[in-house]
């Protein structure tokens, strides 16, 4: 088969790559540049980040590793499609006072998405299409689906919850039933990396105000009983559940409960006041159903580090979904994403709303 893999010079993809090799398949490795030098919003970005102005570095290292494979090598420039899909959304989600997660939508709109339109347009015919994340592909009756990875302390089916059955039925994930020490081993042994090479960093290696543009512009910080307690530069510097950096004097800590775009207003409570056992999600994508007709028992990870807890869903007009968990979850935050999963198969998923 011929099979074209996702390259970042990192561990797991090159270990992708040389295992589908030693496979006996025809492998092809294509690399993302996402960084554009030329906006004048990202010139002073520092970092080592997914998202940053190392891509050139990135993209050496890819290159690097598939000579070592004696594979042929692409590098594609998708910064456009980037700026409007990741980057213009990261920017309104927090402006409205949500807080996005652009990794999900990366894997969504990006390496499963303008990577394939912009291969085809230059000509590269493949089979599949392979990344070095740690999850399982299975069959779900007549669909595909996604199953939390055999190593779950790696597991990266949370980012993927938006797939279509489209780009299910044409990727691979070699690396599903390993572990990431089992793949640093096996890359350094063929000289594709050293075996103290680090892992790979957050989508950005700063601070996320760097990414908006907005000017500073002062409101309150009020308690849930409308007390003003103090003052801020703008709610887009908040995320729900934060305590550092409120920059007021409490008997006891204080906590983020929420965010008023409209009125540029940040509220704050005490811990017990960041708990919520039910939330409503938006635009829900179903992966292992094709959509959701009634009630349905499910676990339910509201963050990608947080364990899956038991919660009953429902469907609600406009492609909307009520969720009540069995117990409180802590600091339930809109544009974040809820993940369904059943049996450890993801079932689907939404943006949570607030």
């Amino acid at each position: 088969m011929k099979i074209l893999v996702g390259m970042s010079g990192g561990i797991d993809s090159s270990a992708a790559a040389l295992l589908l090799k030693q496979a006996g398949h025809e492998v092809i490795g294509v690399t993302m540049s996402m960084y554009d030098r030329h906006n004048p919003i990202l010139a002073h970005m520092t970092g080592t980040a997914c998202f940053g102005p190392n891509s050139e570095q990135t993209i050496e290292e890819s290159r690097a590793v598939c000579e070592t494979l004696a594979i042929p090598h692409h590098v594609v420039d998708l910064s456009q499609a980037y700026r409007h899909h990741i980057l213009d959304d990261f920017s309104s989600e927090y402006l409205a006072g949500r807080t996005p997660n652009p990794c999900v939508l990366c894997n969504r709109y990006i390496k499963f998405g303008a990577l394939f339109d912009a291969v085809g347009r230059m000509g590269i015919d493949f089979d599949r299409f392979a990344t070095g994340h740690y999850v399982n592909l299975v069959p779900y009756g007549d669909r595909l689906t996604l199953e939390v990875a055999s190593d779950e302390k790696k597991d990266q089916s949370y980012f993927l919850y938006r797939l279509k059955q489209e780009q299910l039925r044409r990727v691979l994930f070699p690396l599903a039933g390993r572990t990431k020490e089992e793949n640093r081993k096996l890359g350094a042994e063929y000289g594709l990396f050293a075996e103290d090479k680090g892992e790979s960093q957050d989508f950005y290696s700063g601070h996320y105000s760097d990414l908006l543009t907005c000017e500073p512009m002062e409101g309150e910080i009020q308690d849930s009983e409308g007390r003003v307690l103090g003052t801020h530069r703008g709610f887009w510097n908040y995320t729900i559940g934060q305590r550092k950096g409120l920059g007021i004097s409490s008997d006891r800590p204080l906590y983020v409960i929420r965010l008023d775009a409209e009125r540029n207003l940040v509220t704050v409570g005490y811990k017990e006041d960041t708990f919520s056992e039910r939330l409503t999600g938006y635009d829900a994508n179903w992966m292992a159903i094709p959509e959701l007709t009634g009630e349905m028992h499910v676990t339910a990870k509201i963050r990608s580090t947080s364990r899956p807890e038991q919660a009953l869903i429902t469907p609600l007009p406009d492609n909307q979904v009520s969720v009540r968990f069995a117990g409180k979850q802590n600091a339930v935050t809109p544009g974040q994403s809820v993940v369904f999963y059943s049996d450890r198969k993801i079932i689907g998923g939404a943006f949570i709303g607030g």
